[in-house]
């Protein structure tokens, strides 16, 4: 569809129920040939992208998180950049910098890594607070700000991130404001026995993602993350993700409970899991299914439950509790 704006002429792509539900299975195929055993890794994280959100994976190395992000560049033909995050990594090494031209007589922006459809930002928390807060900006608007210029990002763009357990030397923890601006934190973990002796006995998994031909195009994946919006939402969903969000806030051992942004991360997650499952309306079980995801990275635990340690593993468990106990509507 071609749609007129004034003297702009902008193209439109708008998609039927069944050329959706057709591009959402071949991109699935695409990145199962190199992700073996993980289908439900798999459909977070393009729901992360289908909802325009980011992605924390929290998880030791080894279990496939630089794979995952490469294969999904190359099934969406996006740009793809890695970024290892260091101790000493400054701002301007994942911005980009502006740089005297002197020819030009004046400064230009030479961008960095963060101008890309898709960016591994990898062991994200080994690098300071000041390096980490470079990104929000960047998740939160799809813009930077280098030297009083804004810069829009590319469309779409997606942040995954990786981050090590904080009982690894050299980690710092991530803010709760770096937190929020991840819609999920998954973790992977190690795969079966039978999968991993596919992988054993498989070719190499870097020869698999060199020879993945794109399934969609960039336009195709931001016409998908439209059609997200227009998955339904009856009034008892929302009632239901507003009572889960609510639970969290009066259960006494949170700490802080989810923002308005949390409950928003959720509803739009859903919508997603459901568009992803051919469905034209979201149901309570996408919204159960999201519940830790969406929730686990964003509720911190009252001060005499942060204490005894195992936060993350008590968190999800009190969420996984809460879920029980709210009503489910019918």
């Amino acid at each position: 569809m071609i749609e007129e704006t004034g003297s702009t002429t902008m193209s439109t792509v708008v998609l039927g129920a069944e050329h959706v539900a057709e591009k959402l299975r071949r991109l699935k195929a695409s990145i199962e040939k190199i992700i073996i055993g993980k289908p439900d890794v798999i459909d977070l994280t393009i729901g992360a992208l289908l909802a325009r959100g980011h992605l924390l994976i929290a998880d030791v190395p080894g279990v496939g998180e630089t794979t995952l992000a490469h294969a999904l560049a190359r099934s969406i033909a996006g740009v793809f950049q890695r970024v290892q995050f260091t101790n000493d990594m400054l701002p301007s090494d994942i911005l980009g910098v502006s740089v005297y031209d002197a020819r030009a007589g004046e400064f230009v922006f030479k961008a960095g890594p963060i101008f890309a459809n898709i960016v591994l930002a990898d062991e994200i928390n080994r690098t300071p607070p000041k390096t980490q807060s470079c990104l929000l900006e960047a998740m939160n608007d799809g813009q930077v700000t280098v030297d009083n210029r804004t810069h829009p990002l590319p469309s779409p763009f997606l942040v995954l991130a990786t981050q090590n357990p904080v009982e690894f030397t050299g980690t710092f923890p991530l803010p709760e404001s770096q937190l929020d601006r991840f819609l999920m934190r998954i973790r992977i973990g190690y795969p079966a026995l039978a999968d991993e002796r596919r992988i054993l006995t498989g070719r190499n998994p870097a020869e698999i993602v060199d020879e993945l031909v794109p399934v969609l195009s960039t336009q195709d994946v931001v016409a998908l993350q439209r059609a997200v919006e227009r998955v339904r939402v009856s009034d008892p969903v929302a009632d239901y993700v507003l009572a889960l969000t609510g639970r969290t806030r009066s259960d006494d051992r949170f700490l802080i409970g989810i923002s308005p942004r949390g409950s928003l991360a959720l509803l739009r997650s859903a919508q997603a899991l459901a568009l992803l499952r051919g469905a034209e309306f979201v149901t309570p079980d996408e919204v159960k299914h999201l519940v830790v995801p969406v929730f686990g990275h964003r509720v911190v635990l009252a001060s005499n439950l942060s204490a005894r340690g195992g936060g993350v593993q008590l968190a999800e468990g009190l969420l996984r509790e809460m879920v029980e106990q709210v009503p489910v509507p019918l």
